[in-house]
């Protein structure tokens, strides 16, 4: 039923698709464009921290509910959600959202700074401007009066970035609204690309253990800081495909207490990465078995020592990774909205965002640029600049739910 419904909208002449599409939703988003990019400043300057998103989600629910969103509710994970009120048939279900997270953590000053056209705070771009898009479509609804076929859930989702792990999307799936959800749109960051595949990741924290001691008096012993130099040396020489691209990581190095002692524990934080599941998969089995052999090799350098050596391998986050074909429908209406709009976009991309959760379920799922131009994400840097053309982010998104959500 949902494919044929699909299938039926691709195939309207493109003349009767643009009868069908309020034009004047389009005039809205544009004419608002000032509106919008105050939004977009001052989200900005509510802290949301990783997993303190509270106070920025709290005000994101008042402005839903002022520009007529119903239903608006904070589920358990922290996802502010609410109901566009213009449904005339419960399905299908699509939910549109934006990330309320940074990476920032607490405590950092969250100002935004105007130089002429110039934005400069953190997460301006990142996901400032998808939480102010997504307001301007609902501002654009609102003044419209519009009425569409189906449900659309407006929603900003909490835990997107880094060691949130996707937790807030993931919650909306799997538990909130398991089951029940049709497709799915995410506003993230800015520009106009069209995010089609999942890049899964696989991060890890490797620890290891042993006795410690005196770098003179106990030499002789396995060395945890010896046992990690090998995995690191195995893990480099991992063989990867370029395509699908796939990537490994060592991000971070830590342990041990001084220069002359054996450290008791060291550890390392690993980043794995590729848009396919089964490269994924192979690569974290190497992976892993360069973490054992290292840690044999380094008991076997020392066969006369009883001291312990152990690995610890905990996990930080799983993204899955996803490979939706482009044929999809709703990726190629994505691309006929850019094409309506005059946006260059040519082909689709790959990337890590909260598409990932529902692109790897089968659910019909795409990432959208929210307009704009933007430099240094996730840095004290991190820049917006507002374009002329900068509504066509948000007037992307409005083509899409139109296509998937007729207009009544």
């Amino acid at each position: 039923m949902r494919a044929s419904l699909f299938f039926s909208l691709l195939l309207i002449p493109s003349a009767a698709f643009s009868q069908a599409l309020p034009d004047q939703v389009l005039a809205l988003i544009a004419a608002n464009q000032a509106w919008t990019l105050e939004q977009q400043r001052s989200i900005c300057e509510i802290p949301a921290p990783p997993f303190k998103e509270t106070a920025r989600g709290v005000e994101y629910a008042k402005r839903l509910k002022a520009l007529g969103l119903v239903d608006i509710r904070t589920d358990s994970e922290g996802n502010v959600i609410s109901r566009w009120p213009g449904s005339g048939a419960p399905k299908p279900v699509t939910v549109f959202s934006a990330h309320l997270d940074t990476v920032f953590p607490e405590g950092v000053d969250v100002r935004v700074k105007t130089s002429g056209r110039r934005l400069t705070g953190p997460g301006i771009g990142d996901d400032c401007r998808g939480l102010a898009a997504v307001l301007s479509v609902a501002k654009a609804f609102q003044e419209a009066k519009v009425k569409v076929q189906g449900t659309i859930l407006f929603v900003a989702t909490v835990g997107e970035e880094g060691q949130g792990d996707l937790r807030g999307v993931r919650h909306l799936f799997t538990k909130e609204m398991k089951g029940q959800i049709d497709q799915f749109i995410s506003l993230d960051g800015t520009g106009y690309g069209v995010t089609a595949r999942g890049v899964g990741s696989n991060r890890y924290r490797v620890t290891y253990f042993g006795r410690g001691g005196h770098s003179y008096g106990a030499f002789g012993m396995p060395n945890p800081a010896h046992a990690m130099g090998r995995a690191i040396a195995r893990i480099s020489d991992i063989q990867v495909p370029k395509q699908p691209k796939t990537t490994f990581n060592i991000g971070t190095v830590e342990g041990g207490t001084s220069v002359n002692s054996i450290p008791i524990a060291v550890s390392m934080e690993v980043d794995l990465r590729s848009e396919s599941a089964t490269e994924l998969a192979s690569l974290d089995e190497r992976f892993r078995a360069a973490l054992g052999a290292a840690l044999e090799a380094e008991k076997a350098r020392w066969p006369e020592s009883r001291a312990a050596l152990e690995l610890k391998i905990e996990t930080m986050g799983l993204r899955p990774a996803a490979e939706p074909a482009d044929s999809l429908p709703i990726i190629q209406q994505a691309l006929a909205a850019a094409k309506r709009l005059g946006i260059p976009v040519f082909a689709t991309r790959s990337g890590s965002t909260d598409s990932n959760i529902p692109m790897s379920l089968g659910i019909p799922a795409v990432t959208l640029g929210a307009g704009g131009q933007a430099s240094g994400a996730h840095s004290a840097d991190e820049f917006y600049e507002e374009t002329a053309d900068s509504y066509k982010g948000p007037q992307m998104a409005a083509l899409l739910l139109f296509s998937l959500h007729p207009p009544q």
